[in-house]
């Protein structure tokens, strides 16, 4: 098992990769202690039963990744990732960088009828005909050195997703639904996806009231939380939490004594910095002009849905979905059905490949032109 620990083998390895049509990739992080992920380990692996696979150490002093960066921006080579999500995240904070072109095996899977959200494993049985072994994977992966286990552990997740990437991207080709794959990833290839604006985090926190005031007050503490733990790299949960910080918007304390008494605020919060930020965000709340309250998006708690209509809609995906062996949960959302039953037309579900295999026929059922019907086990759509 071959572990890069300089830049000239790194550079080497990219160099060969470069000449292969494509290269499968995993990373092993941490964040339990961070906001930002920690990046521990990289795996590769070049196409091919007996193709060199290796494992790169960014934790080694002086190692430099940027020709890992320059393979992800070679576009003769795919970079082949099982739920990328996570992984692009690190290396679009690192570096500013997206892996081009992109495979994301799970999403591949979803479209070729593996079910929603399939993970790794489940693959590798299904496609590989192999079993993995899970013992590591609750591995520190920043300790080292790492086990001869661990190693083997880590370089599964490349091994068998080469014959899963070659699986996968032959189903697509035989069905034409590469186009689908990759509208999907443009998601994932969307910095948008991964820039966390802190006058933005009041949107994440769930409450039961909107009144303005109140909203005001969440703005100002969601952002101070979302700064302080950017600027220092610890969770916000670190900062404080959810139900503390509702607890704050409630109480407003402007002063440490009155902020002495919260119940659910950690006794590190109470003092020092953080306990002069939420001060400071709960008076810069409380001065908030009323013109200037967050406006919380009430639209979808208004709609009006015709709940029949939102019924058959759901009818029609599960026979949709059945059809073309796609995941329900990836052409239509429960929101989506709702939306569309409230005579909403800006949904996913209406857009790209969806519009074919669903959207069309949502829209009309919508407007009555077909029906459904029951066919033995099958749900059948009949001209009206």
């Amino acid at each position: 098992m071959q572990t890069i620990t300089t830049t000239d083998a790194l550079e080497q390895f990219c160099t060969r990769a470069k000449a292969a049509p494509y290269v499968t990739v995993d990373t092993e992080f941490l964040r339990e202690r961070t906001y930002w992920s920690k990046l521990c380990l990289v795996q590769m692996a070049l196409p091919g039963k007996e193709g060199e696979a290796v494992l790169v150490d960014p934790l080694v002093e002086g190692l430099s990744l940027e020709p890992l960066y320059d393979l992800f921006r070679h576009q003769a080579t795919v970079k082949v990732f099982h739920a990328a999500r996570q992984d692009l995240e690190i290396f679009f904070t690192e570096a500013g960088v997206f892996p081009l072109p992109l495979f994301d095996t799970q999403v591949a899977a979803m479209v070729c009828g593996f079910g929603e959200q399939v993970g790794y494993e489940t693959l590798v049985k299904k496609i590989a005909k192999q079993s993995l072994d899970k013992t590591s994977r609750f591995t520190d992966w920043s300790r080292r050195p790492l086990t001869d286990a661990q190693k083997a552990y880590a370089l599964a997740d490349v091994t068998h997703l080469r014959v899963i990437y070659e699986f996968l991207s032959k189903e697509l080709r035989k069905s034409g639904r590469e186009k689908w794959v990759e509208e999907e990833e443009a998601i994932l290839l969307n910095p948008e996806t991964y820039i966390t604006r802190p006058e933005d985090a009041w949107e994440r926190v769930k409450t039961r009231t909107n009144s303005g005031r109140f909203m005001a007050v969440v703005r100002e503490l969601a952002r101070f939380r979302e700064t302080f733990a950017q600027g220092r790299n610890i969770p916000r949960s670190r900062v404080f939490k959810d139900d503390a910080l509702l607890e704050l918007a409630s109480t407003k304390p402007v002063s440490l004594d009155e902020l002495g008494k919260s119940r659910l605020l950690l006794r590190e919060a109470r003092r020092g910095d953080i306990a002069d930020g939420i001060i400071a965000a709960v008076k810069a709340g409380l001065e908030t002009k009323p013109e200037d309250f967050p406006r919380v998006p009430d639209e979808d708690a208004q709609l009006q849905v015709n709940t029949a209509l939102a019924d058959l809609l759901r009818v029609l995906l599960k026979a949709k979905s059945e059809e073309a062996g796609v995941a329900a949960k990836l052409i239509a959302t429960a929101s989506d059905l709702d939306r569309i039953a409230a005579g909403k037309r800006d949904v996913a579900a209406l857009n790209g490949w969806r519009l074919d295999v669903f959207g069309n026929d949502a829209l009309r059922l919508a407007k009555g032109e077909i029906a459904l019907t029951a066919s033995g086990g099958a749900v059948r759509v009949v001209q009206v």
